[in-house]
């Protein structure tokens, strides 16, 4: 019995004369998911993706967990196929599910039409295919509202589809069906929090990550790299751009007011960030700032670091307690790897008493004594390093 994968269509529905766009996107990250596991068949029909492996070793089980991280895919199901003749639905649908109702008590069909054409109705499709069940399985009950197991049957255009309940996907919209973004990503919790979120919204991205050696070591850059592909599962390929940041930092360490260092260093990697977006098509630079968690991340901190280039800045957990992010990092796997003790260049040199409320002229006179700051910015922009990261990778640290 061959199975294949229905993949269900969540918001981009609802795109009207765009949806094209969209379902093309989401074809293309799932066949490129799947492409170095053999040949699939992925097309698309009535708000669902259907694939289909056009050989009979192929791994289903790990093909359904790829697929069941792609964005624009709310859920997922392991199903096959039959004929729309009401006695080769039963004759499936028992001997695909048949073996998982052995041990259980309880079960109820769910039927659903999308061919209305069909000569029964869903009522009369529930009530035939459950006795038919019943007389396999004479230990078992219908129960509507709490079954152990839920048979589900689907009559679309082309044939019946059968399969058990449908389990949660990643949901948002397909990557790259809202532009692309430079996410700057540290080693701690919160930007690999950001880049999943963003990516959920359709963002294509690249990260960023900014290294201070001798002050950061090649463990804390390795641990970075484990991020970026742990993030890979959800986002696709992408590329680290790891940026030589010891001179800009040491600089402003030595030549600014103590108390304005954070800001005008965060101001300082924003600048760099923009210039490497700028080489690589990106549209936006995406952050982990939350809202007050930090003395750089108070409003009049943020709003003089945004005042540093000219690219969007795209926070996404801004309104976020640290309880919620955990939640995600916990959710999307890179938790346990943000938590590993190596340095991070965002929290060396950080003032005892940073200023919370630092004003843009003070910031822009305290730049004005940094003559040489723009140049080891420059310096730093054109010598980053490229790390390709692909689906897959699995960088020890």
């Amino acid at each position: 019995m061959k199975e294949i994968i229905l993949a269900y269509q969540g918001e981009m529905t609802l795109k009207g004369l765009n949806r094209g766009k969209f379902e093309a996107g989401l074809a293309k990250s799932i066949r490129h998911r799947l492409e170095d596991l053999g040949p699939f068949k992925v097309h698309s029909a009535q708000s669902t993706v259907f694939i289909e492996p056009q050989e009979d070793d192929l791994d289903v089980d790990e093909a359904f967990r790829r697929i069941s991280k792609v964005f624009g895919i709310v859920k997922i199901s392991r199903a096959v196929c039959c004929t729309k003749d009401f006695e080769d639905i039963c004759r499936t649908a028992e001997a695909y599910l048949g073996p998982r109702l052995r041990g259980l008590r309880t079960f109820k069909v769910e039927a659903k039409r999308a061919d209305k054409k069909y000569p029964m109705k869903s009522p009369e499709i529930c009530r035939e295919l459950g006795a038919y069940i019943l007389s396999h399985h004479n230990y078992l009950r219908v129960d509507v509202h709490n079954p152990q197991l839920e048979i589900m049957v689907e009559i679309r255009d082309n044939g019946a589809y059968i399969h058990g309940p449908k389990e949660e996907a990643a949901g948002g919209l397909p990557v790259g069906t809202s532009g692309r973004a430079l996410n700057l990503l540290s080693g701690g919790i919160d930007s690999p929090v950001a880049a999943y979120c963003m990516a959920r919204r359709g963002l294509a991205l690249h990260h960023i990550h900014f290294a201070s050696p001798p002050y950061t070591s090649l463990r804390a850059k390795l641990k970075v790299q484990a991020l970026a592909c742990e993030l890979s599962e959800y986002i696709g390929d992408c590329v680290l751009f790891v940026v030589p940041y010891t001179k800009p930092q040491e600089y402003i360490r030595d030549h600014a007011p103590a108390p304005l260092f954070t800001v005008l260093m965060r101001r300082s990697m924003l600048r760099i960030a923009e210039k490497v977006a700028s080489k690589t098509g990106m549209e936006a630079l995406i952050t982990g700032e939350s809202l007050a968690q930090v003395a750089s991340q108070t409003m009049a901190a943020l709003a003089c670091t945004d005042a540093a280039q000219d690219l969007p800045v795209l926070r996404p957990l801004i309104g976020m307690d640290k309880t919620d992010i955990v939640a995600i990092s916990r959710k999307i796997g890179t938790f346990e790897t943000s938590i590993e003790p190596y340095e991070d260049c965002c929290t060396i040199f950080t003032p005892p008493h940073p200023k919370t409320k630092p004003t843009l002229a003070e910031i822009e006179a305290a730049e004005a004594q940094m003559p040489g700051l723009a140049e080891l910015e420059q310096v730093a922009a054109d010598t980053v390093e490229k790390i390709y990261v692909r689906i897959g990778d699995q960088p020890e640290f």
